[in-house]
């Protein structure tokens, strides 16, 4: 393989390497667009669903919330343990500083009056009732607005519980809705559901509520705009190593013509048209006359004079010479012709 081929092939090669990186980083884009989209259609089908009973969802506390169930709206009754309330830590709302109100709520019919006897009596299910502002350093005591007392039905959305976190916070506070966290921060020995809830109502309805939280977000992201770019990147980089590799070989090979060219030339010039014994180019001497064209004439190099001895007989003769002319009344000497 020619040394244009070569370098033909590398830069081909090149990019190969960058555009099927591209193409991965474009995958990659595509299935968190893929993520992002079915995560949305389970708010849009979920969020403004009509509630159904807890039990409905969530068996017993042993069933995990499915992520297709998130978001939807269901109805329990039970009372609120205000006594192990939790606040959650490093949660801003709306781009101000929030604490979020947990509260245990321990159930006495996870089938809110639908079914002949109560079900899942005695599990706890954290509600997540608003958010509280922190106050200048979120370090002051602040006031928690109490939930409703006694038997009471709550409306709420499910949730998918967080990991549990191992980052410290202080005492009455977590960095996390992970449900037995919550908990144990606050003092409450039961079994919770594998899920926590965002409050929406309350009957009854208690005098003052904390904020109520913002809705999930719905926007897709760019996502797939940044997809299509590096697929797009894919193609521009390997179209344009094609054609660099193309130009490339194009002018490698082009050069290597023309040195074969000169070398043939030299070769085929006979030694008096400035070609030496050894194959190598030599300027031509060349007289009175025009130089051919597309050559640049080239003078003759002066004749080379013989070593001192000739020069001092030189001096010799050409001073006989002018005494001999003296003497018959030339006026200058005549050499001799060599």
């Amino acid at each position: 393989m020619s040394a244009a081929a070569r370098r033909a092939v590398g830069i081909v090669c090149v990019g190969i390497v960058l555009a099927t990186a591209c193409v991965f980083l474009g995958r990659w884009q595509w299935n968190r667009h893929v993520w992002r989209d079915a995560a949305i259609a389970v708010v849009t089908t979920n969020y403004a669903a009509d509630p159904v009973p807890l039990d409905d969802v969530l068996e017993s506390t042993d069933d995990p919330l499915g992520k297709a169930d998130e978001w939807r709206t269901v109805e329990v009754v039970g009372r609120y343990d205000t006594d192990a309330t939790v606040l959650l830590r490093n949660r801003p709302v709306d781009g101000h500083p929030a604490y979020h109100v947990l509260v245990p709520f321990v159930v006495s019919d996870a089938s809110a009056g639908t079914a002949d006897d109560p079900t899942g009596a005695g599990g706890v299910l954290v509600v997540d009732r608003g958010w509280v502002p922190t106050g200048e350093d979120a370090s002051a005591a602040v006031d928690v607005p109490a939930p409703p007392a006694g038997t009471v039905t709550l409306t709420a959305r499910l949730r998918l519980d967080e990991r549990e976190t191992t980052r410290t916070a202080p005492p009455g506070q977590v960095q996390a809705v992970a449900s037995s966290q919550v908990l144990a921060a606050g003092g409450l020995d039961a079994v919770p559901y594998a899920a926590y809830a965002q409050r929406l109502s309350e009957d009854p309805a208690p005098a003052e509520v904390p904020g109520t939280l913002p809705p999930p977000s719905t926007d897709p992201g760019s996502h797939l705009s940044y997809a299509f770019q590096w697929w797009a990147f894919a193609l521009l980089i390997l179209g344009g190593s094609v054609v660099v590799a193309r130009r490339e070989a194009a002018l490698l090979t082009e050069a290597a013509s023309d040195d074969e060219v000169t070398d043939d030339e030299a070769r085929a010039a006979p030694p008096g048209d400035g070609a030496s014994d050894d194959g190598e180019r030599r300027p031509v001497r060349t007289g009175g006359g025009a130089a051919p064209a597309g050559r640049t004439p080239v003078r003759a190099a002066p004749r080379r004079r013989g070593g001192r001895a000739e020069d001092e007989e030189d001096a010799l003769i050409d001073a006989q010479l002018s005494a001999r002319a003296a003497t018959d009344g030339r006026e200058g000497p005549v050499r001799p012709a060599r």
